[in-house]
């Protein structure tokens, strides 16, 4: 079983943002399904310290789906983050492979559900390409996102971590993600960052 949060944790984290003078900084973390709550109370405390300790970074959260739980995700809005993002990381017709476990409308309902309760708040997601998805269904995901509130989209290059993962299925070349980027404003989005080495955290300024 999984240590329990440290509760020293949030203000360390806010300490060290300060001393380093981050201009943004992306809080994630591995899923807690051991928590009642899935760590919202963990991720709501860290903003509450870094809007002490560093107010002039902007703060970013990156979190798991809560398995559905609207009071955690509404623990987690209510700290009010500048970004709220859930990466739903593929096509919902890969996910049985991709994402066991997971569910493709229990992520977009978290950015619906995020978006009703705080209109003001960036939501973002992400996308891995790369396991063999066509750019219909990766359109498909972009207008099902938008349509539930998201704004900003990240598309990255899936590499498999070691030889015990899913194996790659392609190799997507850079034209093809500037064409990805190109349909994602179309559809809407305001920030759309595409390219083999965007990952969901990636941040660049302006």
């Amino acid at each position: 079983v999984p240590a329990p949060p440290d509760p020293a944790e949030p203000s360390l984290v806010a300490k060290a943002a300060a001393e380093l003078s981050w201009r943004h900084v992306v809080v994630t973390s591995v899923t807690r399904d051991d928590l009642p709550d899935g760590g919202a109370a963990h991720f709501a405390a860290v903003v509450r310290a870094l809007r002490r300790e560093a107010p002039g970074a902007t703060v970013e959260l990156l979190v798991p789906d809560f398995a559905g739980n609207v009071d955690a995700l509404r623990c987690v809005v209510d700290a009010a983050p500048d970004i709220l993002a859930h990466n739903v990381e593929t096509v919902p017709g890969l996910y049985p492979v991709v994402r066991k476990g997971a569910d493709y409308d229990r992520s977009l309902g978290l950015l619906r559900r995020a978006a009703a309760m705080r209109p003001s708040l960036l939501l973002k997601s992400g996308i891995m390409v790369g396991f063999g998805e066509t750019e219909g269904e990766v359109t498909g995901v972009f207008r099902d996102l938008f349509a539930v509130g998201c704004r900003s989209i990240t598309v990255g290059q899936y590499l498999p971590p070691s030889r015990d993962h899913l194996p790659l299925s392609e190799y997507v070349s850079p034209d093809r993600f500037d064409l990805l980027a190109e349909a994602a404003r179309r559809i809407g989005f305001d920030r759309v960052l595409s390219g083999p080495l965007v990952r969901s955290s990636y941040y660049r300024a302006g």
